[in-house]
């Protein structure tokens, strides 16, 4: 299987790649369209700002192409929020708009923000991207802004206020949490959304 990481300028990239490689798959980190288009799975991380992740993909023309692809797409944290329709970080502006949904900066209401660390993901409903994960488990989170409730959300979690913790939309698919450093039910998550 043809396995792509979006080069997207962020340091998470060589986890992603390991935890994949663990598994048993192979994987290779490009910010070439050609190779991005021959890919079975992509995986789309993202680290930082959402402007300079998008400012980057914009810049290695890939922007079009993972907004309309057909091939099955895993964002990952600033990955994920990309889905949305809107960002409140920093200068607003326009995100891929695959989901109606607009991204806020988190509420520093008695918590702290960025949210970093171990929190509980919750599923009211079966998603294949949770299968052999036990509902309420712990992942790793860091992030500063989030995804409101919205009719593609799959997960939830609880950090001063209830966010979108992952989403699926057709062939899209996003996590606001980190699998490659969530130990065993990140890398079935990883494994689950590969074998899709």
């Amino acid at each position: 299987m043809s396995i792509v990481i979006v080069n997207t300028g962020c340091s998470n990239l060589y986890s992603i790649k390991n935890s994949v490689q663990r598994l048993g798959y192979r994987a290779s980190i490009t910010d070439q369209l050609c190779d991005i288009k021959q890919a079975e799975k992509i995986f789309l991380p993202g680290i930082g700002t959402a402007s300079s992740v998008l400012f980057f993909l914009n810049k290695k023309n890939l922007l079009s192409f993972i907004k309309n692809t057909n091939q099955p797409i895993l964002g990952i944290c600033l990955g994920m929020q990309i889905l949305g329709s809107y960002s409140y970080e920093g200068n607003q502006f326009n995100l891929l708009n695959k989901i109606p949904c607009s991204i806020k900066k988190l509420p520093n209401i008695n918590c702290s923000v960025p949210h970093i660390g171990w929190n509980s993901v919750r599923y009211n409903n079966y998603h294949f991207l949770f299968k052999n994960i036990d509902n309420d488990i712990q992942f790793y989170f860091l992030h500063s802004y989030y995804m409101p409730d919205n009719d593609y959300a799959i997960s939830f979690t609880t950090h001063g206020i209830n966010f979108c913790s992952a989403v699926a939309v057709n062939n899209f698919f996003g996590v606001q949490f980190h699998p490659e450093k969530s130990g065993r039910p990140g890398e079935q998550l990883i494994k689950n959304f590969l074998e899709i």
